[in-house]
């Protein structure tokens, strides 16, 4: 132990994330030792500055959140596909025998589409040209897509020609994917138009279900387009943490564990 005085938490805090931006990452242990603090303290502390967005958790220290407008395109989301196929798996549960489903654009809602059954009276509309050409090839499934611009990030069709489509569509249901899933912020992505039509899919669907990585958690993105109270079923792996379940379930918010 030094004679330093203990910083404050507040101060400790703003340092860790000096230290996030500058280094890109930080570790407990180092910072228990610098900060003159247990590792136990340096844990809170990163709980705290992940749920405000500012850095990510991971075992053993914390990493740099990527900038708000940050975005990978669609072919390199590789990341967490075993619990994105169990995510995907559990929304197949939720998929009515018949009517109108939304299938928005996205690694894990792309995969939801991919375990589609092919039977008749299931009406799938997506904004997502590769969700499309999967639905597409199943005969007995009937695919409609909102047209619009197609973004090359997501393959996803936005704009004033897919959102004046939506106006005029309801559905039974929505499988919806997100960017971030902040609990004070709610549900946001980089791209404004994207945004839009992610907000009318979900406000004209009776149920909507989010099929969700655990990495999604307490992070934010550029543009919100939900509130976490607009979402029904929330879908996840059993990565999430027991902090964001209790969380959702505080708020009321109903979520199942793939």
């Amino acid at each position: 132990m030094t004679d330093r005085t203990p910083m404050l938490a507040a101060e400790r805090r703003r340092e860790i994330v000096k230290v996030v931006r500058s280094q890109g990452r930080i570790e407990v242990a180092a910072a228990a030792i610098e900060y003159d603090t247990s590792g136990e303290t340096i844990r809170k502390d990163l709980i705290a500055l992940e749920g405000q967005g500012l850095l990510r958790r991971v075992h053993g220290g914390g990493l740099h959140v990527e900038a708000m407008t940050f975005e990978p395109g669609i072919a390199s989301r590789t990341e967490n596909l075993l619990e994105k196929r169990r995510v995907a798996t559990r929304g197949l549960r939720e998929l009515p025998d018949k009517g109108a489903v939304f299938i928005d654009a996205g690694s894990t809602t792309q995969i939801f589409a991919e375990l589609l059954p092919n039977r008749t009276g299931l009406q799938i509309f997506t904004n997502s040209l590769l969700v499309a050409q999967i639905v597409a090839a199943r005969p007995l499934l009937t695919c409609h897509t909102l047209g619009g611009r197609v973004r090359s990030t997501t393959l996803a069709e936005v704009g004033p020609v897919a959102q004046r489509c939506l106006n005029d569509l309801h559905f039974d249901i929505a499988f919806v994917g997100t960017n971030a899933i902040s609990f004070t912020w709610g549900l946001s992505t980089p791209d404004p138009e994207e945004a839009a039509v992610k907000r009318g899919m979900i406000t004209n669907s009776e149920r909507v279900v989010l099929l969700t990585d655990h990495t999604k958690f307490a992070q934010t993105s550029l543009v919100k387009y939900a509130d976490l109270n607009e979402i029904d079923l929330i879908i996840s792996g059993t990565e999430a943490e027991e902090s964001y379940r209790a969380a959702l379930t505080e708020a009321g918010i109903e979520m199942k564990l793939a």
